[in-house]
């Protein structure tokens, strides 16, 4: 089991070297600045603002869903779970050489599993699963945001595939929980109404 942890931990450390070596200059500043915008959910928050405004019904159902499930994956990941985990320390940016221009501020918490990703991938599949005409979209963004806490040097890649699995279950459980208490209207058939 032991040898199997330490494989798995360089496999991890491995990729999160790969992309510390990735000369793309053009993407440190605007990949920062999206990771910060995550912080504290802000940038779901202002999606679901726009779906609530611009979305009629739908899009106000599809914001509180992607809400309600940013808010039970947060208490679920950030505070049990990464405390089950061991306070995994967070990766060593200097040591591993990811590039100065990418770094964001070094969150305090524990790195293992990774609240931006779970909350990023709560809300796209929450929100996705009432407005799926926007799941592409959505997904696409919760994947920027988990691909920049690599990228930033905050997260080792497992951290964040076991944030956006975690949140990926809880954004499916919202969604079927609401879906299940309002259901979407259906269309009332012509020949009944006439």
């Amino acid at each position: 089991m032991t040898s199997s942890l330490r494989r798995i931990s360089g496999y991890d450390r491995a990729a999160y070297r790969a992309v510390a070596r990735l000369s793309t200059p053009a993407l440190d500043e605007p990949i920062r600045r999206v990771s910060d915008l995550a912080n504290f959910s802000k940038l779901w928050f202002l999606v679901a603002g726009a779906l609530a405004l611009a979305g009629g019904p739908r899009g106000r159902r599809a914001a509180l869903t992607g809400l309600t499930a940013i808010g039970a994956t947060s208490l679920v990941v950030n505070q049990p779970l990464k405390k089950v985990a061991g306070e995994r320390l967070r990766p060593d940016r200097t040591g591993h050489g990811v590039p100065v221009e990418r770094w964001v501020r070094m969150p305090s918490s524990g790195s293992f599993p990774s609240g931006h990703s779970a909350s990023a991938a709560a809300f796209a599949v929450a929100a996705g699963g009432v407005v799926p005409e926007l799941r592409p979209a959505l997904r696409l963004m919760a994947s920027v945001i988990a691909f920049s806490r690599v990228y930033t040097g905050v997260h080792y890649p497992s951290d964040v595939l076991v944030g956006v699995t975690a949140g990926a279950l809880f954004g499916r459980l919202t969604g079927r929980l609401v879906l299940r208490r309002w259901p979407p209207s259906q269309p009332k058939d012509k020949e009944q109404t006439s």
